[in-house]
């Protein structure tokens, strides 16, 4: 059965968890700047201020890995206005995504230093952050959140889970256990939400 992907900050390699059959990409380079686009759709969109350039309701599922924390919270527009893009990207995610389709974001998360060195990283995601885009009444919407997601996992994980899922899972946890074990905890959360419409 065919199905459809979209990885968003893409780069020059877009990430297929699901294995789609469909790969699409999206990223702020040109598309001259993007040198493999042969076995994939390439965008290009600067997704912090402008809509997903896709159709409603499109897409079986939709990455995001390291991209979020670089996705600022507000911005001040040139003409005064007060922009909320990392409101505004879930709302896009939420609409290109089939009912039922999945959203899958690994950040890295406070208190982590992972979430800090990097002076572009603006969103800082904490362990309680995708608790604003779940549940029957959404906190986002006060800040004009108009979709839903269910929660079919949120947690701290090591990295390298989530770039290799066909590792067994008994290496899965090994490697998350070295992890906590190195750092004191897994440097990043990783968000698998479930895209719910009416």
């Amino acid at each position: 059965m065919q199905s459809i992907h979209l990885d968003l900050g893409c780069g020059t390699q877009p990430r297929n968890p699901y294995g789609a059959t469909d790969l699409h990409g999206v990223d702020i380079r040109s598309e001259q700047e993007n040198s493999k686009t042969g076995s994939f759709t390439y965008t290009s969109a600067n997704i912090a201020l402008e809509p997903l350039p896709f159709i409603e309701s499109y897409f079986d599922s939709v990455s995001a890995f390291d991209v979020l924390e670089h996705i600022p919270r507000q911005v001040v527009m040139p003409n005064g206005e007060l922009r909320l893009p990392f409101i505004q990207l879930m709302n896009e995610i939420h609409r290109v995504l089939k009912p039922g389709g999945t959203f899958l974001a690994l950040t890295p998360a406070f208190p982590n230093e992972a979430a800090f060195v990097d002076p572009t990283h603006v969103n800082i995601i904490t362990r309680q952050t995708h608790t604003y885009f779940t549940g029957s009444n959404p906190t986002a919407r006060m800040y004009g959140f108009n979709g839903n997601f269910r929660v079919r996992r949120a947690r701290r994980d090591a990295p390298k889970n989530i770039y290799k899922p066909e590792q067994p899972n008994w290496r899965k946890w090994l490697r998350r256990a070295q992890h906590i074990l190195t750092n004191g905890s897994c440097s990043h959360m990783i968000w698998e939400l479930t895209c719910e419409k009416s």
